[in-house]
């Protein structure tokens, strides 16, 4: 049984259903992908696997403290569990804890680039979810953290992930929208591989398939609580929309509940060290095809990202540590539209764009959190931060190799009680 119907969790699902699995999955959405998967950023980025937490950090946030239109918010509380998640952070950003985050992720994200084009073949659904295989373009415009940022093709290319740095024309010619950007960009990073689309179509689709293949979706149920007897869960109590309460049971279960796994967990004595970071995304119609990138946008200043889904243009960013707080503000997503203003001018329909704010369940370290717990038949696989999209295929194929006692396809610093 899969608690969640994210798009981690319907991966999962797909590699144990096609591992000899029968498989249950329980969601509290009506649909697939209804929650942090329901409007991200849409990219598939292999070229960035630096984690949050790097030797940088510290400074960055420094300076952002105070600015209300900061990309990374913070809103201190009387919460333990935030003070302690803060302190794990700057732990963190040690430069060799750093460098060794930075590795495992970039690992995970490459094989589950291959991963993700596996599956979509096997299950048909490569044209369900607005995909494009145009790359990503990483801009900057101050020169010293361009110069930095280039040290970043050598350190990948071990992962065979490619990066090829450009100059400011070089990134008109890779994306021609960017023509008026030109004059203010010190240069770009193009990652050839990287790819786009929509989250929430693929794990739609994905959901699908797998219900036509005998898989069984229990929508519109809320998770309250995980029985646990002599080490073992026996059973899962969930109330539905109506309010009438049932149980379920599993021979095994697997956690993909994002920033919702840790409360449920500590129920039965487990701790996850994952903490919801609030994003923000807006969704608009594309008015000028031409004003409008076909190549996947990473404003590295801003850290705001930028994809084409196919005729609309979805723009995301900033963080927010502020609890379960999932209300819009409208200062963040102004931003976002003046920044498409400033960048694409002429691309978007403003008045027709769609905010939307999600929860990112995000570790101090970046790292996702996969593999067993400490209950003999009790599964994870969370904690994805903000690279849930790129490394779906991979967490979920490593964890069902796990699962089947298989040797997992990488080398990664996998969960263990």
């Amino acid at each position: 049984m899969v608690l969640g119907a994210g798009i981690t969790g319907v991966t999962t699902a797909w590699y144990l259903r096609q591992a000899g699995f029968n498989v249950s999955i329980i969601e509290r959405q009506g649909e697939a992908g209804q929650e942090t998967s329901f409007a991200n950023g849409g990219q598939i980025s292999t070229s960035h696997p630096e984690p949050w937490a790097n030797p940088a950090a510290p400074f960055t946030v420094l300076r952002w403290l105070g600015r209300a239109g900061a990309p990374l918010r913070l809103r201190p509380r009387a919460d333990l569990a935030q003070w302690q998640w803060a302190f794990d952070f700057l732990r963190e950003c040690l430069p060799w804890r750093s460098r060794r985050n930075t590795a495992a992720i970039a690992a995970l994200a490459a094989h589950s680039l291959a991963e993700l084009h596996r599956l979509r073949e096997l299950a048909g659904i490569a044209d369900a979810y607005d995909a494009r295989a145009h790359g990503i373009l990483h801009l900057f415009f101050a020169p010293r953290a361009f110069t930095r940022a280039c040290a970043r093709t050598a350190e990948l290319a071990p992962f065979g992930i490619e990066l090829r740095p450009c100059t400011a024309a070089q990134c008109v010619d890779t994306e021609p929208a960017l023509a008026t950007l030109a004059p203010r960009l010190a240069g770009g990073l193009y990652a050839p591989a990287d790819e786009s689309g929509d989250a929430m179509r693929f794990s739609r689709a994905l959901a699908d398939v797998l219900a036509d293949d005998g898989v069984r979706f229990h929508y519109g149920m809320e998770i309250e609580r995980l029985n646990a007897t002599d080490g073992r869960i026996t059973r899962i109590e969930v109330r539905h929309l109506s309010g009438e309460r049932d149980v379920h049971e599993a021979d095994v279960y697997v956690i993909c509940l994002g920033s919702h796994a840790r409360g449920l967990l500590r129920q039965i004595g487990e701790d996850l060290p994952v903490f919801p970071l609030k994003g923000y995304s807006i969704t608009a119609p594309v008015t000028d095809a031409a004003r409008a990138p076909q190549v996947s946008l990473t404003d590295e200043s801003r850290r705001i990202v930028c994809s084409r889904l196919g005729e609309r243009l979805r723009v995301a960013g900033t963080a927010e540590l502020n609890d379960y707080d999932t209300g819009i503000d409208p200062a963040r997503t102004t931003a976002m539209l003046d920044w498409v203003d400033t960048c694409l001018p002429g691309a978007i329909d403003r008045e027709r764009a769609t905010p939307w704010a999600g929860l990112r369940p995000a570790t101090p370290d970046g790292l996702p959190i996969i593999g067993y717990m400490r209950h003999a038949n009790l599964w994870c696989n969370t904690g994805h931060g903000p690279l849930g999209w790129t490394l779906a295929c991979g967490s979920a194929s490593v964890l069902a190799a796990l699962m089947c006692g298989e040797e997992p396809a990488i080398d990664f610093p996998f969960w263990r009680g």
